[in-house]
């Protein structure tokens, strides 16, 4: 069986052999942008419409929100400040719409590589792609591996919310691209970068983790449950030269924050990062 619409259901197969399903609808949207397969569809299911490239899961309606409040809200809540921050992929709108909940946010640069999934997620994916008319945002169509180069001391945050290390994604996995992003991070500055599934791509952790070692000196590890993300458990790298994880919450921000989430809160923050034994001796 392989991955996208077949038989009136949305399959995707991991490379172990299992994955999930899902009652299709009517396609919205599906397109052979220069880059990859963009395809919006409807569900027969609680999780609405849903957004797909190259047949492979990206979000729906229902569960976004499992992956859009983690990559932001907990390194944005370890900043003491954050104004200024720049998100590569997220062509979704996600990403930017949690960033701009944070009223210290002066800027967001998205930078996507592939216009039409912008165009796309605007038209047929408001609920998520809301805030990306928001005059703090910028929206750059450009290749991120490129953008970042040269650029230096120009952002408290730097999100990385890529497809998987394949296709125009697999750039961005890389020790130069890592470095570049160090560089462009202003004193006390975050990375997150989503990292994969802990229990589906085992080998592609370990990979990027040793990479992130190399570069910056404080990378860690924080995970949640996506329930449409192969495994449906996920994890991201929270990487820095000078933060410790867990060193600062600020209290009228988180409170202010949480009451506009379905899943962040203080207490479920902090228990990020605790860690399963199989993924500490995956990362070492």
């Amino acid at each position: 069986m392989k991955n996208g619409i077949e038989n009136g259901y949305y399959h995707e197969i991991t490379p172990g052999g299992y994955g999930i399903s899902i009652k299709a609808g009517k396609v919205l949207f599906s397109e052979q942008s220069p880059f990859q397969k963009v395809e919006v569809f409807e569900t027969d299911s609680k999780l609405g419409r849903v957004l797909t490239l190259d047949d492979l899961m990206m979000t729906t309606e229902g569960d976004e929100y499992h992956y859009h409040e983690m990559i932001v809200h907990i390194p944005m809540m370890h900043h003491k400040n954050p104004k200024s921050v720049l998100v590569i992929g997220g062509g979704d709108g996600g990403t930017v719409r949690e960033v701009l909940k944070h009223d210290s946010v002066e800027k967001v640069v998205l930078c996507e590589i592939d216009g039409m999934v912008i165009d796309a997620c605007k038209k047929f994916l408001p609920t998520i792609s809301c805030e990306l008319d928001n005059p703090k945002c910028e929206i750059l169509v450009e290749d991120a591996i490129e953008y970042i180069k040269g650029k230096e001391n120009m952002f408290d945050i730097v999100l990385i919310d890529s497809t998987d290390p394949m296709g125009p994604g697999e750039g961005l996995f890389t020790d130069e691209f890592y470095t570049n992003v160090k560089r462009s991070l202003k004193e006390g500055g975050i990375m997150v970068a989503q990292s994969e599934s802990p229990f589906t791509n085992r080998e592609e952790i370990k990979k990027m983790y040793t990479q992130l070692n190399r570069v910056f000196p404080i990378v860690s590890t924080y995970t949640s449950n996506i329930p449409t993300y192969p495994g449906g458990y996920w994890a991201w790298a929270f990487c820095s030269e000078t933060v410790e994880p867990l060193s600062y919450w600020d209290e009228r921000r988180g409170e202010a924050i949480t009451k506009t989430c379905k899943i962040y809160n203080r207490e479920y923050h902090e228990a990020r990062f605790a860690l399963p034994n199989y993924l500490k001796e995956l990362i070492g």
